[in-house]
């Protein structure tokens, strides 16, 4: 049977239209969905193997059902199907349908009694969609005029607020500079008032159901004593909130939900929390730590100069 859109054009459009659709509609990241989630990839070639099966069964169909046919019936087949698509009668009723034009036979019924040189003008009427066009304008104009000039909804000035909040929302997602960026290597413990209240604000919200508001310990262990378990200094403490323990699967990263600096701001404040003694506190777990001294820097010689003896 003579199909308008032929089985090679129709299956990989179909499957392109639902990859496509599921690649928008499935929030993979910065990763296709068929990767990041095998059972798309399941799906897809499911999908597939069901697109080229289904064309399978309609040709072998056709073609039992093409030799069940007479030859009167197999004659008037082959006529139709010689037919052009822009002659068929289907695609000759949408045109009709669209335009409303007369034709070139009827041409007299719309004739004006105009004549301009031997000219004659035609009444042809507007095509529908046109029509259907200019009112949809129209009533568009009247649903903007009452909801932005009457009732007062959102302006234009609200409205470009709200996309700059959302582009600041997705620059905030981007990379950070470098030189804002806190890492092992350059951590050092902060020693303002601002920073430590941030880090304390930051701890009793994220940290004391484990450690307590105080720092003495419940699940996680004491931080007020000397004893620490993954060792102890503003870089170890650092690395730990931000990379998470070994030792402890309850003690998670945090890197993907803070940021290097809020994190710096906490191992600052964990380290003011030393000493305190909370009531309650739970007994020291590890070994304790001492903080050693950063390598002094060698102190070059000059050997070209030569001391002056003192008088």
């Amino acid at each position: 049977m003579k199909k308008l859109i032929p089985s090679y054009v129709r299956v990989p459009l179909l499957f392109a239209v639902v990859f496509a659709a599921l690649e928008y509609f499935i929030d993979s990241g910065d990763r296709p969905a068929f990767i990041k989630f095998p059972m798309v990839a399941l799906f897809l070639g499911v999908f597939l193997f069901l697109l080229i099966a289904i064309e399978i069964v309609i040709d072998a169909v056709d073609k039992v059902t093409y030799h069940l046919l007479t030859d009167e019936q197999k004659k008037q087949l082959a006529e139709a199907q010689s037919v052009s698509f822009t002659e068929s009668k289907w695609y000759q009723n949408i045109v009709s349908k669209l335009t409303r034009s007369k034709e070139i036979e009827r041409e007299e019924d719309i004739m004006l009694d105009h004549d301009y040189d031997g000219i004659k003008e035609l009444d042809n009427v507007l095509p529908p969609w046109w029509v259907y066009l200019f009112y949809g304008t129209i009533i568009f104009a009247a649903v903007y005029l009452v909801r932005f000039h009457i009732v007062g909804d959102y302006t234009q000035a609200e409205e470009f607020n709200k996309e700059v909040e959302l582009a600041e929302l997705e620059k905030s997602k981007l990379p950070k500079d470098p030189a804002d960026e806190v890492s092992y290597e350059t951590v050092v413990a902060l020693t303002d008032a601002a920073s430590l209240a941030k880090g304390k604000e930051i701890f009793t919200n994220a940290c004391a159901a484990c450690h307590k508001a105080d720092g003495g310990g419940l699940v996680g262990p004491n931080l007020t004593d000397d004893h620490w378990i993954n060792g102890g200094g503003i870089k170890n403490i650092f690395k730990l909130i931000s990379e998470g323990s070994k030792n402890n699967p309850s003690m998670v990263a945090w890197k993907s939900n803070l940021s290097s600096k809020d994190i710096q701001s906490i191992a600052s404040y964990i380290l003011t929390l030393k000493g305190t003694n909370p009531a309650g506190a739970k007994a020291p777990e590890g070994e304790i730590w001492k903080e050693t001294a950063e390598p002094a820097a060698a102190t070059v010689v000059d050997s070209t100069k030569v001391d002056t003896p003192a008088k």
